[in-house]
């Protein structure tokens, strides 16, 4: 009889009870490889206790709670997704600023030195999103067609600053610590960050994100209530479903370094104006209302970001390709799913 114990790498995913860790869990913890750790500031919710191997309840700018894990574990591969979003952000700016950017931080900080000592890599996946750009016009917006990575980095709120600032932090990091006594080269931090456009879940209600009046017009209208859209019916940026979001970030995190010539890369699957949404789901639930009161501030702030996002080198460098368009994403995945959730 074989006494071989099978090793599960443990993989640490931060603000776990968020939208994205809703999806992001339940897919990592279909690979029996992988020991699932996760930390949020809050209690884990319970749809998602059975899919971890471990729970810790800590916030991400504690550095003794950070510490204390890598002491615990061996992680190779950190999905950082703790954040305060668009919408909060701009109510409390300050805790923002103090969460979004400490947070990582502290993390960065920690991951690297422990990577140094242990002479190895810490693979860092970080979601960025479409709030770092700041397109100074609607005028420039409709001329501007689709974004690059490299345009319009000068974003409007406080969630998009510190989202830069993430980036640029963890780019530091990945670009200026490295063993250059090894040949060949490598680095203590392996940085890995994807730019989303607005993400529509099916199982989770929107919290706080500016891009959320979609998913909160298509839950609305699956439990008969009328929706008032904060945007105008022309409003229109790029989005994708929950599943392809979660795709990507399994994607991106399993593609060889040396096929990767970038460390930041937009991703995208459809891009849509309110209107067009509101139409698709009133033919859905008819009895649904879907009406326009649009707030100045939230209003302003989707103005400035791209109609469209430029993906091609995410295409070229590791395979990023969307499952879902719009009409999928309706008939295949949110219908269903939504229609489900309130029967």
């Amino acid at each position: 009889m074989s006494n071989k114990i099978n090793y599960k790498e443990p993989i640490l995913v931060t603000g776990a009870n968020g939208e994205v860790g809703h999806g992001l869990i339940p897919a990592l913890s279909e690979n029996k490889n992988l020991q699932v750790v996760a930390a949020d500031i809050n209690q884990l919710d319970l749809a998602l206790k059975s899919k971890v191997d471990k729970f810790y309840k800590g916030s991400v700018t504690d550095s003794d709670f950070i510490l204390e894990l890598f002491r615990k574990y061996k992680f190779n591969t950190i999905f950082h997704l703790a954040a305060i979003l668009s919408t909060g952000g701009e109510k409390d700016p300050d805790k923002a600023q103090f969460i979004n950017t400490q947070g990582i931080a502290n993390i960065l900080c920690i991951a690297n030195r422990v990577a140094r000592d242990e002479k190895r890599t810490i693979k860092f996946v970080f979601p960025s999103t479409i709030a770092v750009y700041g397109i100074p016009s609607l005028n420039e917006k409709y001329k501007a067609g689709k974004i690059t990575e490299d345009q319009y980095n000068n974003p409007k709120t406080m969630y998009g600053i510190n989202k830069l600032y993430c980036e640029m932090l963890g780019n530091y990091y990945s670009q200026n610590y490295k063993m250059l006594e090894k040949r060949p080269v490598y680095r203590f931090i392996d940085f890995r960050c994807l730019r989303f456009p607005g993400i529509i879940s099916a199982l989770t209600i929107p919290s706080g994100g500016t891009s959320d009046y979609i998913p909160e017009m298509i839950h609305a209208a699956a439990q008969g209530k009328g929706y008032k859209s904060f945007v105008r019916p022309d409003t229109q940026i790029p989005f994708m479903v929950m599943p392809d979001a979660i795709k990507a970030l399994i994607l991106l995190s399993n593609a060889p370094k040396e096929t990767l010539k970038n460390s930041v890369y937009n991703i995208n699957s459809f891009s849509v104006k309110a209107e067009e949404i509101a139409r698709i789901v009133n033919g859905v639930f008819p009895d649904s209302l879907i009406t326009y009161k649009p707030d100045e501030n939230r209003q302003k702030i989707v103005d400035s970001w791209p109609m469209d996002i430029d993906d091609s080198r995410a295409r070229e460098d590791w395979g990023w390709c969307p499952d879902y368009d719009i009409k999928k994403a309706f008939e295949n995945y949110l219908v269903p799913q939504i229609k489900n959730l309130y029967k």
